[in-house]
């Protein structure tokens, strides 16, 4: 029986905790959507990280409204992270970070200039090694990703094109391989004239095994934030043309295990009420999504069964369903 053909590994097919099984990996939680919020949160999983450190976030495109606040990543780098520095590629599509020299100009315009950006593939690309793959044996991703010692993935939570949501995995799956090479590898089928031609499962595998290549390459160095506001169904590369933002604000969950981060985002999203996720989780199931989640598994590269400790309350041990009683609305 093939990967694909292996029952609840559809892309379309949400898996209810009670479906899962396995070890349980700790999740923290918090309402707190404010600069204070994200450095509370990532002080609970900072220990991974030492040395020269990457921060890798989208960095969005010009004037683009959903991004994660820069005042939120300036406070958390003077405050904890001195010395770090952002981390982005090249874009596949042609565009505001198309070429290096177009993507300064829109960080400049966007208002990264707080600490170093480091365009990864700006001085060309490596491949780093993909274990247990069936798409690949190894990815290209920017060649300066490899100076660095650490990696905290800093991630906007929502939906996507074609990934049907964004979360940590599509972060670094999509957002370390290099703008020509990696990501015509994850999205075009060689010799096709559509370069968006590979969807659904298997573009979900290919893009996890370029995100598994990464997290291997970091080992115990490496650790996740996702931010859960202003989720439009739209990716952040979209900009102003993202579609407008239905979905509550959730808040911030942070781990040092990529699936358990981007399952309880998922989970947190489904808890919602049903007029309050409908779009998002349209947007999830129709472009088969979910796989991302089901692949890590396979892949061995977390768990799906975690721990969610709300920071707010005392570390108290909570179920996503009590997490967002009280979601904030959107806010421009």
């Amino acid at each position: 029986m093939s990967k694909k053909a292996i029952p609840g590994t559809g892309g379309d097919r949400y898996v209810p905790y009670d479906k899962r099984s396995g070890e349980k990996s700790t999740v923290y939680f918090t309402r707190d959507l404010s600069a204070e919020g994200l450095k509370k949160i990532y002080d609970r999983v900072s220990s991974r990280i030492k040395g020269k450190i990457a921060v890798k976030l989208h960095t969005g495109e010009q004037q683009g409204p959903n991004i994660i606040p820069r005042p939120w990543v300036k406070n958390l780098i003077d405050t904890s992270l001195k010395d770090a520095v952002i981390v982005e590629t090249n874009t596949y599509y042609e565009g505001d970070r198309y070429t290096t020299e177009l993507h300064r100009k829109t960080l400049e315009i966007n208002g990264w200039s707080f600490c170093p950006v480091d365009i990864l593939d700006e001085d060309g690309t490596a491949m780093l090694p993909v274990k247990g793959g069936k798409w690949f044996t190894e990815m290209s991703v920017g060649k300066n990703l490899l100076g660095y010692d650490s990696l905290l993935v800093l991630t906007h939570f929502k939906g996507h094109t074609q990934g049907g949501f964004g979360g940590s995995d599509k972060n670094i799956g999509i957002g370390c391989a290099d703008g020509r090479i990696g990501k015509a590898m994850i999205h075009t089928t060689p010799g096709s004239e559509d370069m968006w031609d590979i969807a659904k499962e298997e573009f979900m595998e290919r893009m996890t095994e370029s995100a598994k290549s990464v997290v291997d390459y970091f080992g115990e160095n490496i650790t996740f934030i996702n931010v859960m506001r202003n989720m439009s169904v739209s990716c952040d590369c979209e900009g102003r043309a993202a579609m407008p933002v239905v979905t509550p604000n959730i808040g911030i969950v942070a781990s040092n295990d990529i699936l358990a981060v981007d399952q309880a985002s998922i989970d947190l999203v489904y808890a919602l009420k049903e007029a309050e996720h409908r779009d998002f989780i349209e947007r999830v199931e129709s472009r088969h999504g979910l796989r991302q989640l089901s692949y890590m598994k396979e892949l061995n590269m977390g768990n799906d069964r975690y721990c969610l400790i709300d920071i707010d309350n005392n570390d108290e041990i909570i179920l996503p369903k009590a997490a967002v009683k009280d979601v904030r609305p959107f806010e421009e």
